[in-house]
């Protein structure tokens, strides 16, 4: 093969020079790629073998289309003169010979860092032929992302864990473990575990690098055709970010996967038996893997269309897919972003292989017919466009009003609804003057708007009065007339007010963070003997043996408001009084009731 290129290198070259390549297979406006999925395509430099062979380029990124590879083939036909042969793949990004690393993880893979870190899922694939630079690839990439987490820019605490195991067929193995045997099962609520491997808490990115690196020393390789160290096995690095700030929050999960390398059957030809089977399973498990992308993304571009099909992803069928299935499982709730990056050869001599990539590469590109739109529902969020959702968060995100700018670039109310939380939450904070519990507020409320749009409005027989009838269904604790709202809180404090305050110090029930009670009544009001939850008497002006204490303002009896067992949900507990003086109180806040789940709710 090399010794024919080299023979018509001279005619090869010159019809690359003629070719004028075809129109996009293609139109832009009958398709878009699925969101959350970007696949990219990395260009090795040619080697100094392949170089000094004479041996010519392939691959030729079209300046005017980016993503387009076109790719050419020599072929000598059974008369004449060699022809040539071109195809193209498209894929999202291309990055050619003279793209370094670190610009690839800027463009594609820093974004998975946040993501993670605020609760997402984000998966990074590296694939491509064995001797195409993508352990390279995948290990330069692993470093930025553990000094990208670990160097202090990311806002607020966590907990890093790393586990790094191996799989080969249907065997895993622990690599920070002295490659221990690794079970994959699904527990009771069908979730995966990886039972016998460790986890590794990790504060520095030298910790993290250090731990990548010994897995590196254990994992499997063994010499083929075109590679004396090729990887055998798929390396599966899984870091585990939990929220300290918000425990009853799911962790963010960012992997980090290095696939075995590919190979064509001429190179494996010459094989043992025991090098045949090793190609046979790595080229089932990336047949499986290949399917899952593929029908995850599907699903997660129909998502909230109104298109009824279902793609199926066969996430059971391999080992790889399993340990991955909250990932491609279309059934889970939690969002995920995923980046591949498939590494060629761009020598003419392996153009065979390089193609069979970039075809791979091409098929986990889906691309979803563009849906008809939902009609438009002001009390839908699933149906708001993004100008549509700036305006509602500009108008309903409280004082000051969160940026919708910064909230959602470019979501739509779909797109929104599927952030995690945290990452909502993080996107709320950047607005200068919001509080957390501003957010945590406009998050009930955004959530709580789709859900009673997934209901129809209850008929009524008869219809009260609109003013008896607002009193009668009042669930919550802002005052009724909306023109109070203009008045300081503390100039028309009443009973059923709900206030943020700070309790004094050593107080026994004080709680991390916010402190909120209920407004009962003046303390001057109440009878005498009675005493709060800490036995105190209330009504201190009537005891003749009490201590009247210091106060710098009118002194009210509340009820104690502690979280419950809901996430972001509270409970009153009318029987825990307390007494709060008026210096003591910081702000209104605003409580509803929720009949289904008999909690109450912070509202805006």
């Amino acid at each position: 093969m090399e010794q024919f290129i080299a023979e018509n290198v001279d005619r090869y070259q010159s019809l690359v020079k003629a070719f004028k390549p075809p129109k996009s297979r293609r139109p832009v406006s009958e398709a878009a790629p699925a969101p959350g999925m970007v696949v990219t395509t990395r260009l090795r430099p040619l080697l100094e073998d392949e170089s000094a062979a004479k041996l010519p380029p392939a691959l030729f990124p079209r300046a005017e289309q980016p993503g387009v590879l076109d790719v050419h083939e020599l072929r000598q036909p059974a008369l004449g003169p060699p022809l040539l042969r071109s195809a193209n793949f498209q894929v999202d990004r291309v990055y050619d010979a003279d793209s370094n690393t670190e610009h690839i993880y800027q463009d594609v893979v820093k974004p998975l860092v946040p993501w993670a870190w605020n609760g997402g899922i984000g998966t990074l694939f590296a694939y491509g032929q064995t001797g195409s630079g993508k352990t390279y690839t995948i290990s330069r990439l692993e470093r930025l992302v553990a000094d990208d987490m670990l160097n202090g820019g990311l806002e607020g605490q966590r907990n890093v864990y790393v586990t790094i195991i191996e799989l080969a067929g249907n065997a895993a193995h622990d690599l920070l473990n002295t490659r221990r045997p690794v079970s994959i099962l699904e527990d009771s609520f069908g979730i995966t575990q990886l039972t016998g491997a460790l986890e590794h808490q990790v504060t520095t990115a030298d910790e993290m690098l250090t731990l990548i690196d010994t897995a590196t020393s254990f994992r499997r390789t063994e010499s083929t055709v075109k590679n004396d160290a090729s990887s055998r096995s798929h390396a599966i690095c899984r870091i585990r970010v939990q929220n300290l700030a918000a425990p009853e929050a799911e962790d963010g999960v960012l992997y980090l996967i290095d696939l075995a390398g590919s190979e064509a059957a001429r190179d494996s030809a010459a094989h043992g038996t025991q090098r045949m089977k090793e190609t046979r399973e790595i080229n089932t498990s990336l047949s499986v893997l290949k399917d899952c992308i593929r029908g995850k993304a599907e699903a997660d571009a129909l998502a909230g269309s109104n298109s009824k099909r279902k793609p199926h992803v066969p996430f059971r069928q391999s080992a790889l897919t399993k340990v991955l299935k909250h990932v491609f499982d279309p059934a889970a709730l939690r969002p995920c972003k995923t980046v591949v990056v498939a590494c060629v050869n761009p020598c003419l001599a392996d153009v065979g292989p390089s193609k069979n990539t970039l075809r791979y590469a091409e098929t986990l590109r889906v691309l979803v017919p563009k849906a008809k739109p939902l009609r438009h529902d002001p009390k839908s969020p699933m149906t708001w466009s993004n100008e549509r959702l700036k305006e509602w968060v500009k108008e309903n995100s409280g004082t000051p009003p969160i940026d919708p700018a910064i909230l959602a670039p470019t979501e739509s109310g779909t797109q929104l609804l599927r952030l995690p939380a945290p990452e909502f939450e993080s996107r709320c904070l950047e607005t200068a003057g919001v509080t957390l519990e501003q957010t945590k507020a406009f998050w009930s409320k955004f959530w709580q708007m789709h859900i009673d749009s997934q209901h129809a409005p209850a008929k009524t027989a008869s219809v009260p009065e609109l003013d008896t009838m607002d009193l009668l269904q009042r669930s919550s604790s802002q005052d009724p007339d909306p023109k109070t709202l203009s008045v300081p809180f503390k100039e028309r404090i009443r009973p059923g007010m709900a206030v943020s305050w700070t309790p004094p110090p050593k107080f026994p029930m004080a709680l991390p963070g916010m402190n909120m009670v209920v407004i009962l009544c003046p303390a001057t009001a109440v009878g005498e003997g009675v005493r709060d939850v800490l036995s105190n008497q209330v009504n201190q002006g009537q005891g003749d043996n009490e201590t009247v204490t210091e106060s710098k303002g009118a002194r009210y009896l509340c009820a104690i408001v502690t979280p419950a067992v809901m996430a972001e949900a509270y409970d009153v507990h009318m029987w825990r009084q307390i007494v709060v003086d008026e210096h003591q109180m910081n702000a209104e806040v605003f409580l509803e009731y929720d009949i289904a789940t008999r909690y109450y709710y912070m509202t805006i």
